[in-house]
C-alpha cells in the first residue's frame, strides 16, 4: 500500500476515534469498540498514532478530568490488538507486567478488592496464546477469523483498562485528583471495575455482531493479508 494511502487511512481512522469519543457511550464511550479494528487494520505503529491524534482531538473537542487516560490508554489498546494481530506477545506482556507489578507493589493497590483486577490477571495470563490465535485473523475461515477477534478486542480492551489502573493509582493520579482512599476506592474504582466487566461483555457483543462483518469488508476492500505497520 503506498504511503498516501496509508496517511488518508490513518486520518479515517483518527477520525472516527475523535468521533466515536464524543457521544456519550455505555460506561465509557462508543470508541472502545473501535479500537480492536483500528489496531488490526493499522498495526502497532500506525494504530498508536491515530488513536493518539485522534484521542487528543477528542478530549480538545470535550474535555475530561479524565483526559489523560484517554491519550495514554486509547493508543495502548489499539496498539495492544495490532501486536496481537501481527502474532507478537513479549511487548504486550512486557506492558502488562510492570503495570499490574507496581499496581500491587502500591499499597492502595493491596487494600482494593481483588476482584476488581481479575480481568486484568485473566488478560495476562493468556497473552501468549493470543498471540498464536490472531494470527488467525488473516486466515479466510470465518469461525477462526471470529475467535481471533474476539480474543483480541478482550485482550486489548483490557490493555486500555490496566493502564488506566496504572495512571490512577501508581502514577498517583488520583492524588492529582485530590482523592482520598475511600473516595477513590467507593466512588471510582470499585463502581468502574463493576462497569468494566460489564464493558467486557458488551465489546464481546458488539465485536461478534459488527466487528467480524466490519474486518471481513475492510480485509476484502483494503487486500490485506497482515496489518499496515
Amino acid at each position: 500500500m503506498r504511503k498516501t494511502q496509508k496517511f488518508a487511512l490513518t486520518t479515517v481512522f483518527a477520525a472516527l476515534h475523535a468521533v466515536l469519543f464524543l457521544p456519550e457511550g455505555p460506561w465509557r464511550s462508543f470508541v472502545i469498540y473501535l479500537m480492536p479494528i483500528e489496531g488490526i487494520i493499522l498495526g502497532p505503529s500506525i494504530g498508536f498514532a491515530s488513536a493518539l491524534i485522534g484521542s487528543s482531538i477528542a478530549r480538545l473537542i470535550k474535555p475530561s478530568i479524565w483526559w489523560l487516560f484517554g491519550i495514554i490508554a486509547e493508543p495502548i489498546g489499539v496498539a495492544t490488538a495490532g501486536l496481537l494481530a501481527k502474532g507478537k506477545w513479549k511487548e504486550v506482556q512486557l506492558v502488562y507486567g510492570v503495570m499490574l507489578s507496581a499496581y500491587f507493589l502500591h499499597p492502595y493497590g493491596r487494600m482494593l478488592p481483588l476482584w476488581t483486577v481479575l480481568d486484568l490477571l485473566v488478560a495476562i495470563v493468556i497473552v501468549y496464546p493470543v498471540s498464536k490465535i490472531g494470527r488467525w485473523i488473516w486466515t479466510e475461515r470465518l469461525q477462526k477469523i471470529t475467535i481471533a477477534l474476539l480474543l483480541i478486542a478482550f485482550v486489548s480492551t483490557i490493555a486500555d483498562s490496566v493502564t488506566r489502573v496504572f495512571l490512577l493509582v501508581p502514577c498517583g493520579y488520583y492524588q492529582i485528583l485530590g482523592f482520598s482512599y475511600d473516595e477513590l476506592a467507593y466512588c471510582w474504582f470499585i463502581p468502574g471495575a463493576v462497569g468494566s466487566y460489564v464493558e467486557d461483555c458488551l465489546v464481546s457483543v458488539v465485536t461478534f455482531v459488527a466487528g467480524v462483518p466490519l474486518l471481513l469488508s475492510l480485509k476484502k476492500a483494503l487486500g490485506l493479508n497482515q496489518p499496515l505497520s
